[in-house]
């Protein structure tokens, strides 16, 4: 059925033989985590790299024929191209570290956070499942993902005069993306008949190279599509109600139908979040189908070998549709698995409000054993808002576990701290990133030079910032005060605070700006000056949101904070990156116990970024009272909070960053930057929390299994 020599990307141009090697490289994101590769493209052209934005297949595209040819006769660019595809090679011929477990793992998720070149996420939860396909692609781990692909992205962020936020279109260029079709045996892009949606829809298949690990996107802007159809895909998190139960029939159904029509066997599926919840069905009839079990034993069986991690901590943030609705969607479908109404209903039903709806959630909940939240604390939570759907016998084990996320450590290192490392351990340090003792290297790192590092990315960080805000002048012309609230007058010298997330109430990302005669005298000091950036998006259906984020933009527009106070447009990996390197503190302060993990907190710390955060999510676990600041308490009160906060920097956290030696720098501000990257590395590296997976899941099911 499918041609297993597929189409490459057809804007990359024909290569000299000498650097074909080029092509492989570009089409598979291990470029993005692997320097050798992200140098090589950047020295190739450095102008086109940059106005590329950093993406090689873009970059390929725009060059002659006679620059090409150039490359082959610059001896520097082939020692680096030499050097590049060998390691390249070498990866991903390597031999499997888990070959012999029989455990592919099928992981399906509504977002993945890869590379800003594949605008295919909104948030923290795309960047996890990012982060866990280049995670299981370095450790060896047999396995394939599944998700969309959203030809108009997300929401392209674009900032108004009076700082509401707009949403612009931004269609994925496919053609210079690094996404590759999937071909049938006929050469065809490779195209599949989702059931159960009427009329037909059907959707194309495409494919990412994520190191060792394959993630196919379903599409459905297709021409065999009507235009109602053909929009399913289009953008992630539809608002409308209706779109987003049928895309969640692609994405579980459809993504299911894909891997059996390319014959991909698998023995666990993983669930990331409800959204693709509805694969569990095409499980029962697989199992039904093809191993001829009863329904019983396959409702079983999907139970034992599926795995279900939630990410929410309230109820009423998870995806609930009519009974009406899902009835019509699966009326055919419950008949032909054998069930009745009544039992197919029954597993999306909430005991709580019986009345509401199919529950995506519960219905995750109902069918599969294996459960988890994502940090010890949400484990707390979500077992007690999910009391009355979890089992009270779970033969022994929690009803939910949890894993803590990590992030990917090669992805989001500074490359300073990256050389350094792999200079002392090779690449070695990568099978050891999770162990304590392979971080104490830091300790002998001079403290001048960390607090060098810490200004070199902070200059980094306002030159691209102010960058943006000329490219935007250029383009459209710019009002003074916009430019002004993007972060013109931004001092590189100064005490630095980041705010970047997601605009949602619940984040309270305004909650700096409680006071703002005190904070004027905070950021204003001629002595101690200090400047804070924000950066995010809500969802374009959050009005809450989106007027929270306006009020932010406004304040920075006020003269009397002399500049101080900015907002960056359009917020994504690649600026995620220059604010995670840049600032000096990461300001995290969500209302407790909403906030799940919070991933951005452990990304800035593996750099030496200082976190002061409420004690919500990973920070309990991650907070030693040497490696950051805590402040809050439960149930949040957003008038003491705020005060805990200036408290903190006025008493604290400014004069600790301003007591600098003769050297010019603060010796205890290093030395809690020292202890954050020691003390958060390790621990909350996706190495650790993919060996959690495979302890408390992976290999238990396996051995179930053999």
């Amino acid at each position: 059925m499918i041609n297993k020599d597929p189409s490459v990307n057809i804007a990359i141009p024909e290569l000299p033989k000498e650097i074909a090697g080029l092509k492989d490289i570009a089409l598979n994101l291990w470029w993005t985590w692997n320097p050798e590769g992200k140098n090589l493209f950047k020295m190739i052209n450095p102008y086109l790299w940059k106005e590329s934005h950093h993406n090689p297949i873009a970059m390929l595209k725009n060059m002659s024929q006679k620059e090409l040819e150039r490359i082959v006769k610059d001896e520097s660019i082939m020692r680096a191209y030499s050097f590049a595809y060998n390691s390249f090679k070498i990866y991903m011929e390597d031999k499997n570290i888990y070959a012999d477990e029989p455990l592919p793992i099928a992981y399906f998720c509504a977002e993945y956070g890869l590379h800003h070149s594949v605008p295919i996420y909104s948030g923290g939860l795309g960047f996890l499942a990012g982060d866990i396909l280049k995670e299981s692609s370095d450790m060896g781990l047999p396995m394939v993902g599944i998700g969309f692909m959203y030809p108009n992205g997300y929401v392209r962020q674009v900032m108004s005069a009076d700082g509401w936020q707009n949403g612009a279109e931004e269609p994925i260029e496919k053609d210079v993306a690094p996404i590759e079709r999937v071909l049938d045996k006929e050469g065809k892009h490779f195209t599949i008949k989702v059931p159960f949606i009427d009329p037909v829809v059907y959707a194309s298949v495409w494919k990412i190279n994520v190191g060792r690990v394959t993630l196919y996107l379903l599409d459905t802007d297709i021409e065999q599509n009507d235009p109602w159809d053909r929009a399913i895909s289009s953008r992630l998190y539809t608002p409308d109600i209706n779109q987003r139960l049928r895309q969640q029939i692609v994405l579980g159904i459809g993504g299911y139908r894909v891997l059996e029509e390319l014959g991909i066997e698998y023995s666990i599926l993983h669930l990331n979040e409800g959204h693709p919840a509805f694969a569990l069905f095409e499980r029962i009839r697989s199992f039904i189908e093809k191993e001829k079990l009863s329904l019983e034993d396959a409702i079983e069986k999907v139970k034992q070998t599926s795995v279900f991690t939630t990410h929410t901590p309230l109820q009423a943030a998870t995806d609930v549709y009519s009974f009406d609705m899902i009835s019509n969607a699966f009326k055919d479908y419950w008949q032909a698995l054998g069930m009745s109404k009544e039992q197919f209903m029954g597993l999306g039903i909430n005991p709580d409000n019986p009345s509401a709806g199919f529950n995506m959630t519960v219905f995750g909940i109902n069918m599969c054993n294996n459960r988890n939240a994502v940090s010890k604390k949400h484990c707390k939570v979500a077992s007690d808002i999910w009391s009355h759907v979890l089992p009270k016998n779970n033969k022994g084990k929690p009803a939910i576990d949890y894993v803590t996320n990590g992030v990917h450590i090669p992805t989001w290192l500074n490359d300073e701290l990256y050389e350094i490392i792999n200079e002392k351990f090779r690449d070695k340090w990568k099978q050891i990133q999770d162990i304590f003792l392979s971080w104490t290297f830091v300790d002998d790192i001079e403290d001048k030079k960390v607090w060098e590092f810490s200004q070199y990315y902070k200059n980094l960080m306002v030159n691209y910032i102010r960058d943006k805000i000329r490219m935007r002048y250029a383009k459209d012309g710019i009002d003074p005060a916009v430019a002004m609230a993007e972060g013109v007058l931004l001092d590189p010298d100064i005490l630095t605070i980041g705010f970047a997330r997601r605009m949602a109430a619940y984040k309270r990302p305004d909650l700096i700006l409680s006071d703002l005669d005190r904070l004027e005298k905070i950021l204003t000091n001629k002595e101690r000056p200090v400047q804070i950036i924000f950066a995010g998006k809500a969802h374009p259906a959050d009005i809450e949101g989106k007027k929270i984020l306006q009020h932010i933009f406004k304040t920075a527009q006020e003269t009397r904070f002399a500049g101080r106070i900015a907002f960056v447009e359009d917020y994504g990996e690649n600026v995620a990156k220059y604010l995670l390197h840049g600032v000096d503190i990461w300001l995290n302060n969500p209302q407790l116990p909403l906030e799940a993990c919070g991933t951005s907190g452990m990304k800035a710390s593996i750099n030496g970024t200082l976190h002061l955060s409420t004690l919500d999510g990973w920070w309990p676990e991650g907070y030693n009272e040497k490696n950051g600041w805590a402040f809050g308490e439960e149930p949040s009160d957003n008038v003491k909070d705020a005060n805990e906060l200036y408290d903190l920097l006025e008493k604290e956290i400014i004069p600790l960053y301003y007591s600098v030696n003769d050297e010019g720098y603060s010796p205890k501000w290093v030395a809690m930057k020292k202890e954050a990257i020691k003390s958060v590395a390790p621990k909350f590296s996706a190495r650790r929390m993919m060996k959690d997976y495979l302890k408390k899941f992976y290999i238990p099911i396996s051995n179930k299994l053999k």
